[in-house]
């Protein structure tokens, strides 16, 4: 389906900017207007099913900022739609107006009363916030599976709830208060002793229509026994009405409309929730019955022996789930016919509690009717591969769907009593549409699921199928009594039902409630009441096929939280949707587009992607978009790039001295001479050729040199980063720090004749420069085959970097590759001498790091050399990205401001991180000298 609506009425039109309407928003939010094709694009995609497009994205920078941009919406009546996370999937978060982004400026977490509270902007991810309280033993309560990337502005918007959480501890019953923007400006902190006065000061208008509408509510009993009914369960939709029954004072009763209002009623800058307590001991098993009636019928039994969660797998979600490599045993062998799942856990404070809850659980157990053994496990690994087979059906389904398709997740609620014939029904619903792939599961303790499916909204027959459909679902919910949305808001998709589920005069009141707090209509028009009995099936997203790279993404945003880039120019997901906008533009006929946006893409997407691969570890179906970029900066090489660095491959050792030799002139000179030297070669051949030198960069490195051994106990081969630059504060460096520790331990290594020649291949593979890498493999397998004596030793890299680079060299080669600091943590440790520990140390983990698995051999190491190991809450991937630092110095500063912030509050004796770049980066971000955690551990053990 071609979009038209929000292109001006004709497919492949897309109006440009209006430059008075840029004015009027820069007078308001100056140097916050982002109106190019290529920001309007990106951000008009979600998780969602649905595409708008903005006529432009504002960047408030706090509330006040927020206030005069709703003054001035009001004043020249323009729409506008607030952005957080982006994973909402009911089209929520996207619109024609003015898109304002509240994620970038809007992240401070403030914990209070040891835990007990916590204020937090909507910007901060819950899994930020969970970081923050997991030190005192609390967490929130809302426990959404979209944690990483889901925003508090996003949880309140839509009365977040989870897996754990139930209908007690979501978002409705755990915000104590919160500081709202009203759509006339007026900024309410609806925790302040005076708040109810203040609003009946500020907004007399409103705080009597609340009074009126309280009235009219509790006046009317079957409005009260509708309400009573209806959040009984998990619900979201429409506006929450049940604060009209719940709440007296009128900002108490405005501050609960606003949670789950989508954004439609008022601006949330600042929420305070009372948390729970965090219980950190579980046990969990995966409970096979023989059929879904089964499954359910176990249900009261399960809920009445106090388990925490209680998840719902159909058959289709157990076939899909045998699929994934990481099944589990007990799965992997069923022969799936009929057979549903229930994935039960016990979350305790103590490992007393936990296992007295599993002893009492045994006789229930062993009582139900089960296909499989359904005993508990407290084991770590075990209980992950348990929670992959659920939390892993959505990438399962959603990676393995024909391309060109739309992944669509959605959920309801029923009483747990018409589960079963609500699952069954459902399932005739996917075989008489003819979606064969579609799986439910969910959260079967609060007769809350959820179903997955794929669908082309580009075929027109689809779209018939899609909401014939969707309208016999409508007459299956709510002719088993049950709620049309329980956890994903109403959005677009349910907008139409809302009065079919709630009847006239609530839907009224709903009515009512809108005008009164938005008189002119303009928060988040469309979503959630509508006249529009087609909103839900219109400006449906198309998927266009594009680069097998990125094709699986389902546009969720689960990958910018982690992106180095993401305040700076893009992110993952906008990466990808701007590819999709390109070849729907070139397919359209819009060439002037396409070229605008490729043109646009060059520095926003390639110059300043650091290829870290965090993007993949967050991505539920295991994209890395580095990989996109790798290929597309290949393309782009000129066959006199390719040949230079080929040569620097042939001639390795040369060029690494050279390096060091020129970073010891640019210190031997006056500061002014080099800096003016690379800017002006950066003005001539361009950012990407030619890296800017600043005076805190280090002089040059020394050159690796072999080191034989006859009885090694491994390979040892030092990173080319230490020949280029030198260590930290003249220190000894990682290099000689290394082979210390290996000596105070008593254990060999050997270092290759060849080392100084030899490198991992990444300066040339995030390139994308293939011919120089092949030519640095050809140089590496041979050699390093030769010293590890065929594959028997392993090879150990200092630096994390380094480490996944030769990894991913040698991976066919059957050689072991063992990073320093894992190699340190096993062999050298229980030999060294006890440690002269420093008081504290603040530790940067990299993205190298994370992907390898070696936080925790890291957070030991250092724990070695230092009494107390502070990791920032804020760490990301520093993106100094091998040489990116020096080419692009404004992307380090984007993606450490955080975390410097975070370091500044620490005054920590040392500062330490596991590869040179990165340390690099971090000293300039910090003004903190960054060294090498085994360089720490040397200075410790050393002896006196």
């Amino acid at each position: 389906m071609n979009r038209t609506d929000s292109r001006s009425g004709q497919p492949g039109s897309l109006p440009g900017a209006d430059p008075g309407l840029v004015a009027t928003l820069e007078a308001a939010v100056p140097g916050a207007v982002a109106a190019r094709d290529t920001d309007r694009l990106a951000f008009a995609h979600d998780a969602s099913h649905y595409l708008l497009v903005p006529r432009a994205v504002v960047t408030p920078r706090d509330a006040s900022q927020l206030a005069g941009l709703l003054r001035t919406s009001a004043a020249h009546g323009l729409p506008l739609t607030f952005r957080s996370g982006g994973t909402s999937l009911s089209g929520q978060a996207t619109g024609d107006g003015l898109l304002v982004d509240t994620r970038r400026h809007f992240r401070d977490i403030d914990v209070l009363d040891d835990g007990a509270r916590v204020r937090v902007q909507p910007g901060a991810t819950v899994r930020a916030v969970n970081a923050r309280l997991a030190r005192h033993g609390r967490k929130l309560g809302p426990d959404p599976a979209s944690e990483t990337a889901c925003t508090i502005g996003g949880v309140v918007a839509n009365n977040s709830s989870g897996m754990a959480c139930g209908t007690e501890h979501n978002t409705y019953r755990t915000l104590e208060s919160a500081v709202l923007v009203l759509p006339s400006g007026t900024v309410l902190d609806t925790g302040a002793p005076d708040a109810d006065d203040r609003l009946k000061a500020l907004e007399p208008e409103i705080h009597a229509g609340l009074l009126r509408l309280r009235d009219r509510v509790r006046g009317d009993p079957a409005s009260v026994e509708a309400i009573r009914r209806l959040y009984s369960l998990k619900n979201t939709m429409g506006y929450g009405v049940n604060s009209f029954v719940d709440h007296t004072r009128p900002v108490d009763i405005l501050t609960h409309l606003v949670i789950g209002s989508e954004g439609t009623l008022a601006f949330v800058a600042e929420a305070t929730f009372r948390t729970v307590a965090s219980h950190p001991h579980a046990a969990t098993g995966l409970l096979t019955f023989p059929d879904l009636a089964a499954a359910t019928g176990a249900l009261p039994e399960l809920v009445a022996a106090g388990f925490t969660t209680v998840e719902l797998l159909d058959a289709t979600s157990l076939r899909v789930a045998q699929r994934s490599p990481q099944v589990t045993a007990q799965l992997r062998d069923l022969r799936v016919r009929e057979h549903a799942a229930l994935l039960v856990e016990y979350q305790e404070p103590t490992v007393e509690q936990r296992d007295q809850r599993v002893a009492d659980a045994k006789p229930l157990l062993t009582s139900l009717p089960l296909a499989t053994d359904g005993s508990l496990s407290s084991d770590s690994d075990t209980r992950a591969a348990l929670w992959h087979i659920r939390k892993g059906l959505y990438a399962a389904v959603a990676g393995a769907r024909p391309s060109g398709t739309t992944a669509l997740l959605e959920d309801i609620a029923v009483p747990v009593d018409r589960l079963l014939p609500t699952c069954r029904t459902l399932t005739g619903l996917f075989d008489s549409h003819g979606y064969t792939d579609g799986v439910i599961f969910g959260h079967a303790r609060d007769g809350n699921i959820h179903f997955l499916l794929n669908e082309n909204f580009d075929r027109s027959e689809q779209l018939r199928r899609y909401l014939a459909f969707t309208d016999e679902l409508v007459d299956l919910v709510l002719g088993e009594g049950g709620t049309l949305k329980a956890e994903h808001g109403t959005g677009r998709m349910m907008a139409p039902y809302v009065r079919r589920q709630y009847g006239d005069e609530l839907y009224d009141v709903m009515r009512e409630t809108k005008r009164l707090l938005d008189p002119h209509g303009l928060l988040n028009p469309g979503i959630m009441l509508t006249d529009d009995d087609t909103v839900h099936i219109s400006h449906l997203k198309s998927t266009p096929t594009v680069e097998s790279e990125v094709d699986r993404c389902v546009e969720c945003g689960y990958c910018e939280p982690v992106c180095p880039s993401q305040d700076l120019t893009t992110s993952p997901r906008r990466r990808i949707v701007l590819r999709r906008e390109i070849a729907r533009a070139r397919t359209e006929g819009d060439t002037d587009l396409a070229d605008r946006l490729e043109r646009d893409y060059q520095y926003d997407a390639l110059d300043t992607c650091a290829v870290d691969g965090l993007c993949r570890t967050a991505c539920p179906v295991l994209i890395d978009t580095g990989d996109l970029t790798r290929r597309l900066r290949a393309e782009q090489r000129g066959r006199a790039e390719r040949a230079v660095w080929t040569s620097a491959a042939r001639h390795w050792d040369g060029v690494t001295r050279a390096a060091a030799g020129a970073l010891d002139l640019a210190h031997a000179v006056p500061d002014a001479l080099p800096a003016t030297a690379t800017r002006a070669g950066r003005a001539l051949l361009g950012d990407e050729t030619v890296p800017a030198w600043t005076p805190d960069l280090p002089g040059g490195g020394t050159r690796r040199q072999p080191r034989p051994s006859a009885h090694p106990r491994a390979v040892y081969l030092p990173a080319c980063l230490s020949t280029m630059f030198a260590s930290a504060d003249d220190g000894p460096g990682v290099r000689d720090a290394f082979l210390a520790l290996c000596d105070r331990a008593g254990i060999e290594v050997r270092v290759p004749g060849q080392i100084a020649s030899l490198c991992c291949g990444t300066p040339w593979k995030s390139k994308g420069l293939t011919s120089g890498y092949d030519t640095m493999r050809d140089r590496v397998l041979p050699a390093v085959r030769d010293a590890t004596d065929g594959g028997a030793l392993p090879v150990v890299v200092d630096a994390t970097s380094c480490t996944e680079g030769f990894t991913l060299m040698l991976a066919d080669e059957g050689i072991e590759v063992i990073d320093a600091v894992a190699f340190t943590d096993a062999q050298l440790l229980p030999l060294l001498p006890d440690a002269r520990r420093v008081p504290s140390v603040v530790l940067h983990p990299t993205c190298s790091s994370t992907q390898l698995g070696l936080n925790p051999a890291l957070e030991r190491v250092a724990s070695a050399a230092a009494h107390k190991v502070i990791v920032p809450d804020d760490w990301s991937c520093c993106a100094f990205a091998g040489d990116r630092g020096l080419l692009h110095p404004e992307l380090t500063a984007s993606a450490t401001a955080a975390e410097a912030s975070a370091v500044r509050e620490h005054d920590a004796t040392a500062h330490v991180s596991v590869n040179r770049t990165c340390e690099l980066g971090m000293t300039r971000a910090t003004g903190r000298p960054y060294r090498h955690v085994l360089e720490l551990l040397e200075e410790t053990t050393r002896p006196k």
